[in-house]
C-alpha cells in the first residue's frame, strides 16, 4: 500500500514532510519527483501523521482512514497563554458530584479528545472501559474496601491506614469514590513496558479537557491499586483477556463551582 497521497498541484517541494518524519522515512522531492517512502521503508512507518499535518499547502495525506481527514479551521486551538495558564490553574480534583449523570454522549467526546494523547512508538495501546451506573461504582468502591480488608496486619505501605479508611466507609462515608456517578478504567495490553505511561498521558487528556466540558475528575488512586491484584475487582471491571488496569479516575458533574486559585509550594528549576 502507498502510504502517503501527494498531490502534485499543490506541493511546492519544500521538503518540510521529509525534516518532520518521526522515522526519517521520507525521500525529499526534486524538481522531477514528489515526496515518497520507498517500499522498503513502508513497514517502519508509524502512521503519526507528521508528515501530513506539517505541510504548509496540505499537499500530502497519510493514506490511513482517510474517512477521518478532518480540516483544521483557522484558528482552531490556538489559546492565548493567559487563558491556558488560568485554565490549567483552576482545574481541581473534584470530591462532591450532583447525582446528575453525564450523558454517554459527552463522554465520547471526551475520550475521543483522549485518544490523541501521545504514545510511544504512536502505538495507541490505551483502551477503556466506562462504568455509567452509579450503582455498580458502588459495587466497585465496596470491592476496593474488600481488597484493603485482606491488608490488614499485613507489611503492606497502606496497612496502617486502611483501618481509618474502613471504618468511614462502615460509617457510610464513600473515601473510596466519594459518590461520584461514574469510573473510567485507562486499560493496557499485558507485557508492554511503554503502556502504562501511555495510559497516564491519556488519562491525563481526559483530566484536563473534562473542565471545559464542565465536568469534574479526580483520580481514583485506591480502585487502581486494588485493580492491579484483586481478582473479584477485575472481574467486576470486565477487564478484557491479556489486557490489565493501568489506572482508574471518577467523574461526574462538580456540585460546586471554582471561584479562585490556592498557593502552591514555589517553583523548583534546575538550569544546566
Amino acid at each position: 500500500m502507498t502510504i502517503i497521497l501527494v498531490d502534485q498541484d499543490l506541493c511546492t517541494r519544500c521538503g518540510i514532510c521529509s525534516n518532520a518524519c518521526t522515522m526519517g522515512l521520507i525521500d525529499p522531492a526534486d524538481e522531477n519527483t514528489l515526496p515518497k517512502i520507498p517500499d522498503a521503508k513502508a513497514g517502519i512507518c508509524i502512521h503519526c501523521g507528521h508528515c501530513e499535518v506539517f505541510c504548509p499547502s496540505q499537499a500530502l495525506l497519510l493514506n490511513d482512514r482517510l474517512d477521518e481527514k478532518v480540516p483544521l479551521p483557522a484558528g482552531a486551538g490556538i489559546i492565548e497563554p493567559d487563558a491556558m495558564g488560568y485554565y490549567l490553574r483552576k482545574r481541581r480534583s473534584v470530591r462532591r458530584f450532583t447525582k446528575d449523570p453525564v450523558p454517554k454522549e459527552r463522554i465520547l467526546e471526551l475520550l475521543d479528545i483522549a485518544r490523541y494523547a501521545a504514545s510511544a512508538g504512536n502505538g495507541q495501546p490505551v483502551g477503556w472501559i466506562v462504568i455509567h451506573d452509579p450503582k455498580k461504582v458502588q459495587n466497585i468502591a465496596g470491592l476496593t474496601i474488600e481488597w484493603m480488608k485482606t491488608l490488614i496486619n499485613s507489611d503492606h505501605t497502606m496497612s496502617g491506614y486502611i483501618p481509618i479508611l474502613i471504618g468511614a466507609w462502615e460509617r457510610g462515608s464513600d473515601v473510596i469514590c466519594r459518590g461520584a456517578p461514574h469510573l473510567v478504567v485507562a486499560t493496557i495490553p499485558e507485557g508492554n513496558p511503554m503502556a502504562q505511561t501511555d495510559a497516564i498521558i491519556a488519562l491525563t487528556h481526559f483530566d484536563v479537557a473534562a473542565p471545559a466540558f464542565g465536568i469534574g475528575t479526580c483520580w481514583a488512586g485506591f480502585v487502581a491499586m486494588a485493580a492491579t491484584s484483586y481478582v473479584p475487582l477485575q472481574k467486576e471491571l470486565g477487564i478484557p483477556a491479556g489486557r490489565k488496569s493501568a489506572y482508574a479516575m471518577m467523574f461526574g458533574n462538580p456540585q460546586y463551582k471554582i471561584y479562585g486559585i490556592p498557593r502552591r509550594k514555589p517553583l523548583e528549576v534546575i538550569w544546566q
